[in-house]
């Protein structure tokens, strides 16, 4: 495959293109990769999840926030949904280790957008919550911990 044929089959059919990329990479015919947006869609692929640490992370923080601010509507739903994404991010973090260092940046991301959602979801004003995330990455993670009113 010539490199205007592969640019052009990767504007015009993505899944054409990433099956023929994955066939020549197979065969060895290193020539005829389309090395740009091979490289591209690595890097696409990385910050795919890098999303979905952050993703996972706000609605993991979100649900700490209404089970710490919200304690007479505290329900099962909220505490399935915790222990689902505790599940998922370390399911995550065992698929993409590397990811652990970029945990403080993904939580100060992440408790960005969960405090809006908690502002949305509870009716409670920005004020009522902590400008910085009140929670550690371990406490996210460690399935005995429910924060109360109290916690820090």
């Amino acid at each position: 495959m010539i490199e205007g044929s592969a640019a052009d089959l990767y504007e015009r059919d993505f899944h054409a293109w990433a099956n023929a990329q994955a066939e020549l990479l197979r065969a060895g015919d290193l020539a005829a990769i389309d090395l740009a947006h091979l490289a591209e869609e690595i890097e696409s692929m990385g910050r795919s999840e890098r999303r979905e640490l952050v993703n996972r992370l706000v609605v993991l923080l979100l649900h700490l926030l209404k089970w710490r601010f919200q304690a007479d509507r505290r329900g099962n739903s909220w505490r399935l949904s915790i222990k689902e994404q505790r599940i998922r991010l370390k399911s995550h973090l065992e698929d993409n280790p590397s990811l652990k260092a970029q945990i403080d940046w993904a939580i100060a991301q992440a408790y960005a957008l969960a405090l809006i959602e908690a502002e949305r979801e509870t009716g409670l004003p920005e004020s009522t919550f902590p400008v910085i995330c009140p929670f550690t990455f371990d406490q996210c993670l460690d399935d005995a911990f429910w924060p109360d009113a109290t916690s820090q």
